[in-house]
Order: structure tokens, then sequence, then C-alpha cells
């Protein structure tokens, strides 16, 4: 089988190259150039393009180099400026997973030919009780991306494959020792890659947008403090709101267009449900949810809470919960799971 493997010059997907080369497929490595600007975090910068370079010369195959550059920056980029001076809080790596690392990946794997895609997502391709293809969470829970993954369509998980996701990370740096891979020993990405450590998010987005003050009132409406940007305050934020002494108090809304930051208490975080808009099933389970039981999970590698799906109209879902919890930032990623804690069901993004 012709693959096309997408090598970001980490340990995983250098491990994902290599065992699809032991089994004897036709293995092509391909890095994306995402970000066209400085970086000295994430996965996208020179550095990391040599280290895929010199991997895929170590194990034998070809190696490309795609530009997504333009890509990355309308749908990456600009969204998740626009999202903050909204008072939204985006995940950039959601958006360049649905965007860049399959949509446009896979484009480009069928335009030449390959017969499928791969990377180094911890995460497993799997047929439920029905038989039906969908995202299954990785071996290695510490680990596990398929809260990363979950938009795959049926179409695009019968076209991906996922060589590491039965593996916990241990063994797959030993898998990279064993060859003497340049990247066994190279820590996980953890930033946003177009954010340099130096800079910070509030430099990138100071560069880019105008920032507003604003006033910080408590649930009652009570003035008790302001904050110098507004764009840059989220919903669950506790720190860097200089509200003196005093319980710890949270942010339970953000209005930018009032130019305003409602705190309260732990309790006051508390909700009976969240809406979701912008869904992503993997298969037409969308016809069927009202009435489902599911686990939410509401970050790349948060708890899980149990929810049920309670109505489905104009593209919003309605999720209530089992037992009240936190609210999530608007803006946010959330990815549902079978009540096994097995399988992708569906995701989408938190409205307000």
């Amino acid at each position: 089988m012709k693959v096309l493997v997408a090598m970001s010059g980490g340990v995983d997907s250098s491990v994902a190259a290599l065992l699809l080369r032991e089994q004897g497929h036709d293995v092509v490595g391909v890095t994306m150039r995402l970000w066209g600007g400085e970086s000295d975090t994430g996965c996208c910068s020179v550095s990391d393009v040599d280290d895929a370079r010199r991997v895929a010369q170590q194990i034998g195959v070809d190696h490309l180099v795609f530009n997504f550059t333009e890509e990355f920056h309308d749908k990456v980029v600009n969204p998740y400026v626009n999202s903050h001076q909204v008072g939204l809080t985006p995940n950039p790596c959601i958006e360049c997973n649905r965007h860049l690392k399959f949509d446009k990946l896979i484009e480009r794997g069928r335009e030449l030919g390959f017969d499928a895609v791969a990377t180094g997502h911890h995460a497993r391709i799997a047929a439920d009780d029905s038989g039906v293809l969908r995202v299954a969470r990785g071996a290695d829970s510490q680990k596990d991306q398929s809260y990363v993954v979950h938009m795959l369509s049926g179409d695009d998980l019968a076209y991906t494959l996922f060589p590491v996701g039965h593996l916990v990370k241990s063994d797959v740096r030993a898998l990279a020792a064993r060859v003497d891979l340049r990247t066994a020993a190279k820590p996980d990405s953890q930033d946003v890659c177009f954010i340099g450590s130096t800079v910070g998010r509030d430099g990138f987005l100071g560069s880019r947008v105008e920032f507003h003050a604003a006033n910080v009132v408590d649930t009652s409406g009570e003035h008790v403090g302001t904050v110098n940007a507004v764009e840059l305050v989220t919903v669950g934020q506790r720190r860097g709101l200089n509200l003196g002494g005093g319980p710890p108090r949270y942010v339970v809304d953000v209005d930018v267009s009032e130019r305003k930051v409602v705190v309260g208490s732990e309790d006051d975080l508390l909700t009976d449900g969240v809406t979701v808009a912008q869904l992503a099933w993997p298969h037409d389970f969308d016809s069927d949810i009202v009435g489902t039981r599911v686990l939410v999970q509401g970050s790349a590698h948060g708890a899980r809470a149990e929810a049920c799906a309670v109505s489905l109209a104009d593209g919003e879902l309605v999720l209530e919960w089992t037992r009240r919890q936190r609210r999530i930032a608007p803006g946010q990623s959330v990815v549902f799971y079978d009540l096994s804690d097995t399988f992708v069901v569906g995701g989408g993004v938190v409205s307000r």
C-alpha cells in the first residue's frame, strides 16, 4: 500500500513512518509548512522540518514539504484572532487538525494517488458493535488524542491510519531508540506553534487587535474592578483579574461589546447544561442523538462528565448534565464519547 505519512519532526510521527515502512508499505513522508512567521514553540519550526527530513533519510523513505501557510493563516490564525475580539476562547489546534492536518493532507494524498494517509496521533480507528468505523481512544490514556481528531468523517477514517495509536508513549520512544532515530528523546510539543515563547498570547494578539479595558462586576452587578484587555479574559479564569483579597472569584461571563466581565464564586461557575454548535459527526448519528446519554470532554486531556442530549435544532445541540458542571468557555471544543468512554460519537464548539 502506498501511504503518505505526515511527519511533524516529533517522535510519534517518526515512529508511525518507521512502523509502516517495516510493515512493507511504500511510504513517503511529508512535512506541512504551516506557520510562516517566527516560531520557537509547537511543531512548525525550521528545526522540526529538518528533523522530519533526517528521520526520513534514516528509515529510507522519500520526504516532501507541502506549503500550506496561506491556508493555515486563513483557517487557523485569522479565526483565532477574530474569536478573541468577540470574547470567545478558541482552540487553534483543533482547527489545524480539521482544516490542515486532515482536510488538506487527505485531499493532497488522494490527488497524488496514495492509498492512505497516516499521522502520529495517539488515537485508534476501530469498528463499533455495528461494524461502523469510528475514532477510538488511544492505548495510552495519558497521551490520548482522540479529542483533537474527533471531526474525521467516515470517508476520512477509511483513508486514514494511526500507526502508534495502539502503543503507549514509552513503547514509541523505545521503538525510536531501537533504530537510533534522532527524535527518540525529543520532548513533545505543547504550545501553539504561531505564538512564540518570548511574545506570548498577549503580545501576539496585541500586535493584531486593539485591546479594550472593561469593568468587572459581581453576579449582583456591583462594580469590583477593571481589566485592561477584555479580549484576553476567558470564562473560568481566576488569576490576573487584580481584584485584591477575599475569597476566590472566577469569570462566569465575558461581554466584549459591553466591555463587561462578570465574576462569581466557584458555585456560580456551575451550570445545568451546555449548548454546542459547529457540530461534527463521524457518521449520520445526529438523526437519533436526542435522548442519548454521552460522556463529554471539554479539553484535550480533561475529565469526562455524563450528559443527555435534550434537543437538536438549527445546528445547535443542547446537552443537560447528569450532575452540574463548570461552565466551558464559549469557543472551546467539546467531544462526545459513548458511555464506555471508547468511541467518539461527535463533537462541536461551545456557543453562547
